[in-house]
């Protein structure tokens, strides 16, 4: 059942001012996720390769073994999150807990920056814990600013997500760049860097720009009859049905991020080893290639979230499920022309960069209509009492498809790429294909907790918070 507007704590947020339609503390947001997401990939792109290079100061580990720590790593990122949405809902709130995830996020890069295999691993252990604490937070905190039914809720987290892919973008070109050309170490030292320009950021504006939002419920000081009701009524059958919900979901999403999370492994081997990269004379670094979703995110997603808020508007915006699905198929067919290059890489002559290129933007397309969506949907779906709690169980896809993503990418260096490349395509096209089939029962059980309304009136003041 939708929450009256004027119980939720984000109307003090949109009365501290809108930037077009969407509250400004929703840039803060923005802002924050895209030096972290600046951290996280500029690391990503490297980890691989400085674990498989035998000549330049790497680790010269077989390709068999830097993927299975790749899907160990990229997984326990995701695992995590779990125990820190809990710890947000409990005991801290989301804004101090994503403090410290931040905190240990920026010493793990350092650590990798000092050379060593126990700072190495310290470095994982401190960037997998302090992702825990980060990651669902900052997501549930996008949800917090829009009143339950918001038509403009599914826009704000295209443009968060949008964030995520300005900093993917840079991180991958700056940290790519320095750790592939110059130094592993200083690549990894720069994506510390941007770890902190995100702390420095959201500290000096999240008590300006977000209300109550993100904090402790013994902290916020107005909270409504209705919104106290909310957080202390027991769960109904509803509820469960929505829960449920966003399990089954889960569980599909595990079959896209294997297949999108091979472009850290195995897509970013075969990139390096297969493709023609020579551009204008030229040899493009191999990190490069993986800004290319990042730069397809940022092109599109204004695209995508006016496509949502216009069909929100006239009531015609497909459900959660059904995005999905399409987004998997977008998926699948990424691995088919992906199967095609990897043929053509199996002749004399390396594959034509066209092949990387068209994967990224189908992928690019399928992550618009999965990641950002479901986001949405986890605090649309969820009780506002667990809220925290479910952001961190659906992150759980991308732990699972992480660590298969290891597996399966690691499978190519007995099968050989077209092989693999050819099982994910199949594979990701039978799921979508599934999904598309039950949508609709998954859409009855969401009880209209998507459906759209129009958004309600800014008030004219701002309630002032302590903060962090």
């Amino acid at each position: 059942m939708s929450t009256p507007a004027t119980a939720h704590p984000a109307t003090d947020i949109v009365g501290a001012g809108l930037i077009g339609r969407h509250p400004k503390g929703l840039y803060l947001l923005f802002a924050t996720e895209m030096w972290e997401r600046f951290s996280y990939y500029g690391m990503r792109a490297l980890l691989v390769l400085y674990l498989v290079n035998q000549t330049s100061g790497g680790l010269g580990w077989t390709t068999e073994r830097a993927l299975g720590l790749y899907g160990w790593y990229t997984g326990l990122v995701y695992l995590t999150p779990l125990i820190g949405g809990m710890i947000a809902d409990r005991y801290l709130g989301q804004r101090k807990t994503l403090v410290i995830g931040g905190v240990l996020m920026m010493i793990g890069h350092f650590s990798l920056a000092l050379p060593g295999m126990a700072a190495f691993y310290a470095g994982l252990a401190f960037l997998i814990a302090g992702n825990g604490m980060f990651k669902p937070n900052i997501s549930t905190m996008v949800g917090e600013l829009y009143p339950q039914g918001d038509a403009r809720r599914d826009g704000a987290f295209t443009i968060f997500y949008m964030g995520i892919n300005v900093g993917a973008f840079f991180g991958s070109l700056i940290c790519g760049y320095l750790g592939e050309v110059v130094n592993w170490h200083l690549g990894f030292g720069a994506a510390g860097v941007g770890m902190g320009l995100g702390l420095i950021s959201f500290l000096a504006l999240n008590k300006k720009l977000l209300g109550h939002v993100g904090l402790a419920p013994k902290e916020r000081k107005r909270l409504s009859a209705v919104e106290k009701a909310e957080r202390e009524r027991p769960l109904t059958t509803i509820d469960y049905h929505r829960l449920v919900v966003i399990g089954v979901l889960l569980v599909f999403v595990v079959a896209f991020w294997t297949a999108f999370e091979q472009a850290g492994g195995l897509m970013n081997i075969f990139t390096a080893q297969d493709v023609d990269r020579t551009l204008f004379g030229w040899e493009v670094p191999t990190t490069w290639f993986q800004t290319l979703n990042s730069l397809f995110i940022v092109l599109l997603a204004p695209v995508f979230s006016v496509l949502w808020e216009r069909l929100g508007d006239k009531g015609k915006d497909p459900n959660p499920a059904l995005k999905m699905a399409l987004g998997i198929l977008f998926t699948s067919l990424g691995f088919v022309v992906l199967w095609f290059a990897a043929k053509q890489a199996e002749g004399p002559a390396k594959t034509a960069q066209f092949f990387i290129i068209a994967t990224y933007f189908l992928h690019t397309v399928g992550e618009l209509c999965i990641s950002p969506v479901g986001l949405s949907m986890v605090t649309k779906l969820a009780p506002v009492k667990l809220v925290g709690f479910a952001m961190g169980a659906w992150f759980l896809s991308n732990f699972l498809g992480n660590k298969m993503a290891g597996v399966i990418g690691g499978m190519s260096q007995n099968l050989g790429a077209v092989t693999v490349f050819g099982w994910i395509a199949v594979g990701t096209a039978m799921v979508g294909a599934v999904l598309l089939v039950v949508n609709g029962l998954l859409y009855r059980w969401m009880h209209g907790a998507t459906e759209n309304a129009a958004p309600p009136p800014a008030p004219s003041s701002v309630v002032p918070s302590p903060g962090v």
